[in-house]
């Protein structure tokens, strides 16, 4: 049998073993510091992802700083459009 394939039994056991460890008051204490966690995990990866966006985007060379470094400049009017 494969690692990560739970079925209810599995769960069933899991969910017992929670129960005993951490007693029925506790529970919610503890899904609420774990959802809490989730939270801050993942404001922390929009941050993260939003300034990496924008160091991409300050990178990006601008059209006028490509025709100073020499690099062709594909214009709407080479491409035939108006």
């Amino acid at each position: 049998m494969p690692f990560g394939s739970f079925g209810f039994p599995e769960l069933l056991l899991f969910f017992l073993l929670v129960l005993l460890l951490f007693g029925a008051k506790r529970i919610p204490e503890v899904g609420r510091s774990l959802g809490k966690g989730i939270r801050e995990f993942k404001s922390a990866t929009k941050e993260l992802r939003k300034s990496v966006d924008e160091v991409e985007e300050e990178e990006k060379p601008s059209p006028s700083q490509k025709e100073r470094d020499g690099e062709p400049v594909e214009r709407k009017s080479d491409r035939g459009e108006k």
